[in-house]
């Protein structure tokens, strides 16, 4: 098969399912760590490698939230949203949709005026210098309960207090233990106030909570969706109803929701006709940027230059971007494809 990596580093991407702080490149880090001595999280780039290595999910959550203790001021806040902007242009990534999770900084002292002042400087600065669009999705970390899913709402929903950047609202976190439903009045909430519904489901879970997460939250994507391919009833139904999966294959290997990478669904997700969209959730933390999960996902679904970048227009179509938005890249992602068959 031939080489898609420079195919791929040169393709117009837009990316769906990405955190913020689980983004923060190693230097990046390291250098929050430094600022916060009393963090268990090493201040040395390379022995970040060996700390990124989980041996569940649990253990990674754990590991999240360590990183997440580092980020405890507006000047945080804005280095980091800034940094991964930077990381994201340099990936030729056009637009992307981070998912932010308010109330780990707001519980830790953070103003919540001050944070969101600093996440919208970042991405009007980062929008100008780099040409990467952001947009936001705030989630509930599940782990925390109802408290945060009522200040995540609060939040979300405030007038002149909501970033003019948000677009969705999510639910992260471990899902075993934590049932979808509980969440429904958030919300309920949120989607009033014109936010759209993308909540993680079936990712260490089995297809019912998929289907919580489209009856009770409205989901509108599906964060990972992994076990979805245990429903064929379930499959039709996202492929029907254009609900999108967030895939992310070398996450699902990291947090052992997927054994292997040959054993992973996104070919039965295809097949049954689901818009797939390709993803790198937590990249620095798994050793992986968005360039190398296409590069996965090429090789998993047997993809030449068009498929990938049918592939990158999926998340284009899925995105939250406006008509305008969406048709320009779109056409950019045509252009350079045809540009390079041509060569």
């Amino acid at each position: 098969m031939t080489d898609l990596h420079p195919f791929i580093a040169g393709l117009p991407k837009a990316e769906l399912h990405v955190h913020h702080v689980g983004s923060a490149s190693p230097r990046i880090v390291a250098e929050l760590a430094a600022r916060h001595p009393d963090s268990k999280v090493p201040t040395d780039p390379e022995a970040l490698t060996d700390y990124f290595t989980f041996t569940d999910f649990a253990h990674f959550i754990d590991v999240y939230l360590s990183v997440v203790d580092l980020v405890r001021t507006p000047e945080d806040v804005r280095l980091l949203t800034f940094e991964v902007a930077r990381d994201m242009a340099r990936q030729n990534i056009r637009y992307a949709e981070l998912t932010i999770t308010p109330y780990s900084s707001t519980r830790r002292g953070i103003d919540e005026r001050a944070f969101m002042a600093a996440i919208e400087d970042a991405r009007k600065a980062a929008e100008a210098e780099f040409g990467t669009i952001l947009r936001w999705c705030f989630d509930i970390p599940g782990e925390a309960g109802l408290a945060s899913a009522e200040e995540t709402a609060r939040l979300a929903t405030t007038d002149g207090l909501r970033p003019e950047g948000l677009v969705s609202f999510g639910l992260g976190g471990p899902e075993i233990g934590v049932p979808r439903p509980q969440f429904k009045p958030y919300f309920d909430r949120a989607r009033a106030a014109g936010l759209h519904s993308v909540p993680h489901a079936g990712e260490t879970t089995g297809p019912q909570t998929v289907w919580d997460a489209i009856n009770d939250l409205g989901a509108e994507r599906i964060g990972h969706g992994t076990s979805s391919v245990q429903d064929p009833a379930l499959l039709a139904h996202l492929a029907e109803h254009r609900i999108a999966l967030e895939v992310c294959p070398t996450s699902n290997i990291a947090t052992r929701a997927v054994a292997t990478l040959d054993e992973h669904p996104i070919r039965q997700m295809v097949d049954a006709g689901v818009l797939v969209t390709v993803n790198s959730d937590d990249p620095p933390m798994f050793g992986t940027d968005l360039n190398n999960e296409y590069a996965v996902a090429a090789r998993l679904l047997g993809l030449d230059e068009r498929g990938v970048a049918a592939l990158a227009k999926n998340a284009v179509e899925a995105s939250f971007l406006d008509p305008a938005g969406k048709a320009r890249i779109a056409a950019e992602i045509d252009t350079y494809t045809g540009t390079w068959l041509a060569r």
